[in-house]
């Protein structure tokens, strides 16, 4: 860990000036110049009091915090293909997440698994093609650019009525897929 770099990004982060921090510890701000590029290291005492004097503590500056992914390519997807369709997992592990985001491709006069009645939403963007949600006695049809958005409280599933494939972002929460 640069302890250094550390102590200068938590000093940034709280709008201090190598002054104002020193004005706060009682430390000279030639010495903190010296921490803060490495050149010097703090005793355990003086750490804890620039870590006071930055609102912090030493067990909060030693957590390492493991970094989370945030942008997903085309070569983290996990693509699942079947015979009436193909879902591509966009998110690797989402169902640890509080929601779940696909891309399903559904082939022409062909359904979706039935998704059975759960405690939770779902919304979809049909990026292509057209698609009927059959939920219940009910039929709704959605069209490309257009949006769905229910609760999980019936079992439904989607149909391709069209003679081209459909594809859709479905997005379920808790995940479902």
């Amino acid at each position: 860990m640069d302890i250094g770099k550390k102590l200068k990004e938590l000093r940034l982060q709280n709008d201090l000036t190598l002054g104002d921090l020193a004005s706060r510890s009682e430390l000279t701000k030639g010495f903190l110049s010296q921490v803060e590029r490495n050149l010097t290291t703090p005793s355990i005492a003086t750490l804890q009091d620039i870590l006071e004097a930055l609102g912090s503590n030493l067990s909060d500056f030693f957590r390492e915090e493991e970094e989370s992914q945030i942008v997903f390519q085309t070569q983290d997807f996990f693509v699942d293909e079947q015979e009436d369709y193909t879902i591509e997992w966009v998110v690797p592990n989402a169902q640890k997440n509080e929601m779940e985001p696909i891309l399903f491709t559904l082939h022409p006069h062909k359904k979706s698994q039935i998704i059975s009645a759960y405690q939770g939403e779902e919304f979809g963007y049909v990026l292509k093609g057209a698609v009927t949600i059959v939920q219940g006695g009910k039929k709704y049809k959605v069209k490309a650019k257009e949006t769905f958005y229910m609760d999980g409280s019936r079992s439904h599933y989607l149909y391709n009525h069209g003679s081209t494939e459909a594809k859709i972002l479905w997005i379920t929460t808790p995940p479902m897929f």
